[in-house]
């Protein structure tokens, strides 16, 4: 698949030390690259969605606790005078950076995901010289980001094998290159039908209250020369009624054990429309996303935000009465019953789900 996009969504410039990412938040109006050098820096970026997404969250958590491994080593080298750290207080300090990245978004399951195979790899370093450490821990972040880009190819390979040319397409958020390292988990396949011939005409939810399938995905999806149309969130089932709407791709942050799927607020919303007219509803899921531990999306923990997200932010003035009470959350739960297939890089499931017989 040739590029469509002339920059990293999440990259490393390891000689300033700093997690390289563009802020989402700014976007489509400003195009704005931060350097992000701090922990703290780093987590209030995924917090505050100037990067995110659970495959980039991911990756930049890998970049962001490389990073502070490597502060942690160079601070642990100058208290002994440049001689060999000690290991077990960097192991100590590594898992409490490690900790307080993985707080700053509790539903994506790629953030603690990476951390976990980060922090695999430091407990196979005892002995190891720093450098070693150091070049170790680069090694898996990088092939944390290779392994989310050739994942998500597969997924659109797996996808586009469900789909005919001139299909309508309905996405809810954004699950597209901009959440990823590069493709998208529920755009992938658009994309790959772009460059194939096959004419989709592809429709976003605008996605309250942070709006990013109208901030991010109608402007990457259009930029890349797909047809994009734009829709209120509760316009879905009038579309869906006018029989514009051949299926529904979405990505997720986390599959529970059963197949039930946690997703940004609306989509079990866009999951029953589909239902009720009888269209096909994809969920696009990175194998990463499967959470084995969790058995169905109730307990899934359900990230509650800042209330501003929906009285303020977007608006040039508040647009709610002052002290009203605020329900924000950020992802809602789709049942397995609602789902169609999840398609993975590993093929595509339908249900009853059983992950266990995953390669």
């Amino acid at each position: 698949m040739k590029d469509r996009f002339d920059f990293e969504v999440v990259d490393l410039d390891d000689a300033d030390s700093a997690l390289v990412i563009i802020d989402q938040t700014k976007l489509p109006n400003v195009t704005e690259f931060l350097h992000l050098h701090s922990q703290t820096e780093i987590w209030d970026a995924i917090y505050r969605l100037q990067v995110r997404g659970a495959p980039a969250i991911g990756v930049a958590a890998a970049f962001g606790i490389y990073l502070a491994a490597k502060e942690i080593i160079s601070e642990l080298k100058k208290a002994s005078d440049g001689k060999n750290f000690e290991f077990i207080e960097f192991s100590d300090r590594f898992k409490k950076a490690s900790d307080y990245l993985n707080s700053s978004r509790p539903t994506a399951v790629n953030l603690s995901w990476a951390l976990k195979r980060m922090g695999t790899v430091v407990s196979t370093c005892k002995g190891d010289s720093p450098d070693e450490v150091i070049s170790k821990l680069k090694a898996e972040a990088y092939a944390i980001k290779q392994l989310d880009e050739d994942t998500n190819l597969a997924i659109g390979e797996n996808a586009l094998s469900l789909l005919s040319p001139c299909m309508g397409l309905l996405t809810h958020c954004n699950a597209g290159f901009l959440a990823t390292t590069r493709y998208g988990t529920a755009t992938a396949a658009m994309y790959l039908g772009q460059e194939r011939g096959y004419g989709f005409h592809v429709y976003c939810d605008e996605t309250r209250p942070l709006l990013q399938g109208a901030r991010l995905t109608a402007w990457e999806l259009s930029r890349s020369g797909i047809q994009t149309t734009l829709l209120c969130d509760n316009m879905a089932p009038s579309l869906m009624r006018e029989g514009k709407i051949d299926a529904v791709f979405v990505g997720c942050d986390r599959v529970a054990a059963n197949g039930d799927t946690a997703n940004k607020i609306g989509t079990s919303y866009v999951a029953l429309a589909a239902a009720r007219f009888g269209i096909p509803f994809y969920v696009c899921a990175p194998s990463s996303t499967i959470d084995g531990s969790i058995p169905n999306g109730e307990a899934i923990p359900i990230e509650q935000r800042d209330g501003s997200e929906v009285t303020e932010s977007w608006y040039e003035r508040r647009m709610a009465p002052e002290g009203i009470d605020v329900y924000n959350p950020a992802f809602d739960v789709t049942p397995a019953s609602d789902i169609t297939a999840i398609i993975t890089e590993k093929g595509i499931f339908r249900g009853p789900y059983d992950f266990t017989q995953m390669n």
